[in-house]
């Protein structure tokens, strides 16, 4: 059974920090794919580009790209 996780944890629980980069373009990571044959991480551009593709087959899909949008000045 797959897990999919889109909500955030606790500001404490991060799991992806700065050091974490995309497998695609070098940008910060906010979302991780859990596939059988490993881990990709993902900007949130490039994570929404392949969703189509992965989400069928992710074991976990792990979705921060929500913090992206935190603490925004109007």
């Amino acid at each position: 059974m797959s897990q999919i996780t889109t909500e955030l944890p606790p500001e404490t629980d991060y799991t992806l920090s700065a050091l974490d980069r995309c497998d695609s373009c070098g940008a910060q990571a906010y979302i991780r794919v859990t596939l059988n044959s490993g881990d990709l991480l993902f900007c949130a551009h490039h994570g929404n580009q392949f969703k189509s593709k992965l989400f069928p087959t992710a074991l976990n899909w792990h979705d921060e790209s929500s913090r992206l949008l935190q603490d925004r000045t109007v």
